[in-house]
């Protein structure tokens, strides 16, 4: 199998202006040479670039994420278990977070953002 380099796809000119972020924009000026394709200038976004069905929407360690709100939630994982990992969402205090650690810990489930101690 034949592994491609990822392609990191940044806007044109982002190196030249401070005020001008690396994410994506559509390159629209008449004379821009991304949008003429030159080679060089770097990497459009095209359906080319898509990966995998198989590789859609996993988290870059490879495990497939479920977002948890509460210790409620990780009854839902753990009835499909298979390559499943679970992200606390931001919005948890500590305290119930902890909680939902420790119930993860005794099910066996990874948690891809635990607290830091």
């Amino acid at each position: 199998m034949r592994k491609r380099k990822k392609v990191k796809f940044e806007r044109y000119g982002w190196w030249k202006k401070k005020k001008l972020s690396k994410s994506w924009r559509r390159p629209r000026g008449r004379d821009n040479k991304m949008r003429r394709h030159i080679a060089a200038k770097g990497a459009r976004v095209k359906a080319g670039y898509r990966r995998k069905k198989e590789e859609r929407g996993l988290h870059p360690s490879g495990w497939r994420e479920v977002l948890v709100f509460n210790t409620n939630g990780l009854a839902k994982v753990e009835v499909a278990r298979e390559e499943i990992a679970v992200r606390i969402a931001s919005s948890v205090g500590r305290r119930k977070r902890e909680a939902i650690e420790a119930e993860a810990a005794t099910l066996g489930i990874k948690v891809l953002n635990p607290m830091r101690a």
